[in-house]
Parts: C-alpha cells; sequence; structure tokens
C-alpha cells in the first residue's frame, strides 16, 4: 500500500470543524488565511497520498476562500507548485489584476511562493490536489513561473493524460506497493514538468528522460484507448506517434515492458472485467473477445488460460458462484437486523 492518511471534519465536534479544516490544509500546502460561509458545522474530507517528494490529495469540501498573503509568502515558504484539478463544482483565482475561473476537469496553478486569493463557488467542490517542489520541475525558473494563474484543461492533449494518471492513482491505491511511491512521484512529475512547458511552449528546455516518461505515458494511453482494435500492432502505434519502431521498443525496455506484452496484458484485464460482471453474463464470451481485439475466440481462449490459469468460461463461472454466496451473506445479514431481538430471561 501507498503511504496514506485520511482527515475528515466529520469525526470532530462541529465547532472545531473549520479550524481543524484550515490547520490540515495549512500542513498540505503552505499557511493561508481561509473563511467559508459554512463556518458552524464545516464538511470537509481529505485522503493524503505520499508519493516520495511529491503529495497526491483528493478532497472534497464546503465553500472556501483561500488567501495567501506576502507577509506568509515572506513567513513560510515550501516553495512548492500546486495543482488542483476539479472534479465537482466551480470556482475562480485571482493574482492582483489577473482573475481566471475554472470549471470541472480543469487544472488550476499556483505556487507558495507567489501570493493569491481562490475562492470556490457556493456548492461542495472535489479535488484532486498536487503538490510538487519547484526545484523538481526541470524548467528554467523564469519560465516555470509562467504558468502561474494558467487555466490548462484536463480533457485534452496533455492535460488529459495528467488527469487520467491522477483520476486512475487515486480511485485504487490497493495495487500499488510502499516502494512503489517514489516511482508514481517521478511519473507524477515528468508529466506535470511536460504539462507545463507545453503551456509555456517550452519543450525544448525538457530534459531527455522527461521527455521519454511523458512519451511512454502517451504510448499506454494511446493502446488502451485502441485495445478493440485487431490491428493493434508495435508498428501501428509507433507510427500514430511519429517515432521508429526500434526507439518504441526502446521506451518499453525502460519499463521492463514489451509493446506486444503490454498489449495483451490490457486486453486480457479488460476482458477479465468484462467475465466478471455480473450485468454482462449474457454476453457471449467470444463477444467479450471481439470486443477487447481478438478476432479467433480460440486465439482469445489459450491467451486467457495462459495468463489467468483458468479458461474464460471457467472464470465466468466462479465469478457467478462468488456473486452467488455473496447475495445469500447479505440476505443472511439482513434477516439478522431485521429479525426482532429476543428477550433476556431473568
Amino acid at each position: 500500500m501507498l503511504p496514506e492518511s485520511v482527515f475528515s471534519t466529520q469525526e470532530l465536534p462541529a465547532s472545531d470543524r473549520f479550524e481543524a479544516w484550515a490547520e490540515q490544509l495549512g500542513r498540505t500546502h503552505a499557511p493561508m488565511y481561509l473563511s467559508s460561509e459554512r463556518t458552524a458545522d464545516y464538511r470537509g474530507h481529505q485522503r493524503v497520498i505520499g508519493l516520495g517528494e511529491v503529495t497526491v490529495w483528493p478532497a472534497t469540501f464546503d465553500h472556501l476562500v483561500f488567501r495567501r498573503t506576502p507577509r506568509l509568502v515572506r513567513q513560510s515558504d515550501p516553495e512548492v507548485f500546486h495543482l488542483s484539478l476539479l472534479r465537482r463544482g466551480d470556482g475562480a483565482a485571482s493574482w492582483g489584476r489577473q482573475q481566471v475561473g475554472y470549471r470541472i476537469d480543469d487544472f488550476h496553478v499556483n505556487c507558495s511562493s507567489r501570493s493569491y486569493e481562490i475562492s470556490t463557488g457556493p456548492d461542495p467542490v472535489t479535488i484532486i490536489g498536487v503538490e510538487i517542489p519547484r526545484a523538481a520541475v526541470e524548467l528554467p525558473a523564469d519560465r516555470a513561473y509562467g504558468v502561474v494563474g494558467q487555466r490548462i484543461s484536463g480533457r485534452d492533449g496533455m492535460g488529459a493524460l495528467l488527469a487520467g494518471l491522477l483520476v486512475r492513482l487515486v480511485s485504487d491505491t490497493s495495487s500499488y506497493r510502499a516502494a512503489d511511491a517514489e516511482r508514481l512521484g517521478r511519473v507524477v512529475t515528468d508529466l506535470v514538468t511536460s504539462v507545463f512547458a507545453h503551456v509555456l511552449d517550452a519543450e525544448p528546455h525538457l530534459p531527455p528522460e522527461t521527455h521519454a516518461h511523458t512519451m511512454v505515458l502517451r504510448v499506454k494511453s494511446f493502446i488502451r484507448r485502441h485495445l478493440g482494435d485487431p490491428d493493434l500492432t508495435p508498428a501501428k502505434v509507433a507510427a500514430a506517434h511519429h517515432i521508429s519502431r526500434s526507439y518504441l521498443y526502446r521506451l518499453f525496455q525502460d519499463e521492463d515492458l514489451t509493446v506486444a506484452s503490454y498489449i495483451r496484458d490490457q486486453r486480457l484485464t479488460m476482458a477479465c472485467q468484462d467475465l466478471s460482471d455480473p450485468g454482462q453474463r449474457e454476453m457471449p464470451i467470444h463477444a467479450i473477445a471481439a470486443r477487447w481485439g481478438y478476432r479467433r475466440p480460440g486465439d482469445f481462449t489459450r491467451a486467457f488460460r495462459t495468463a489467468q490459469g483458468v479458461t474464460p468460461s471457467e472464470l465466468r463461472d466462479q465469478a457467478r458462484r462468488r456473486s452467488a454466496v455473496d447475495a445469500a451473506h447479505t440476505d443472511v445479514d439482513a434477516v439478522r437486523m431485521t429479525a426482532p431481538e429476543t428477550p433476556a430471561h431473568h
């Protein structure tokens, strides 16, 4: 498991909630003055996921105004860039006369070394926050600051790659080991640096290793979007990204993977999900195979058995039996909860 902690104001007395939330955000990012229309019974929930020197923190919270003043900057500056991917709600930020509004799936960027004021809308917001040391962003300092205040779309281009990575990361951390934390932190840092460079048109300043990591993320995203194409080959992947097959192979060698094995593993992972899904029990196995790029059912069955140790039909039967057992346990628990208590005899 990745290093992770959870903070919720609901666990505190109502009178203490807002002050505790303000202290928590001050520790997560930097000291700020916070105010809200809902201080009497403030609701906020935050997970803090440690990725080495990078921190990712999904959070949902009530209306909030953040103010980081020049005086606070002088008193305490952790020298970090902050990004927020807005997942629900809306908000606006201002730096002096510059003001920017944000909508769902936009990135907001600020820096602890600059003063700012940020206000969320009246309804609760959900964000995925990221804290990255300023020194880890390998761009000239005078250029990197130019991204502060920019509205970056998480719906397309480089921003979509970063948004997709963050959403997948925070949705389920159980498959990662503690040793993965720093590696994931480097991936996030490289992609943030690439997003900044793209926004600033500064890509020539990126180090070669950052270019390579970013290209791998682009390629993997492309592969996942085209798994249903039976003609998805390394040659087609390379052509779509205007790189040679030999360069593509080198990129995946650095990941201890081959392109073909990544395509196969992703296809079989998605097929496993479909075969285990109770809502798709009536879907023929050959149709699931075709959905994920297998023209011949026999090829699918052989690849599936090799990877999973069982055939597709055996896995579906196992999933059906587990579902039946879970349903039986649920029924028993429901009966226990609704059954009247037997009076005690004295």
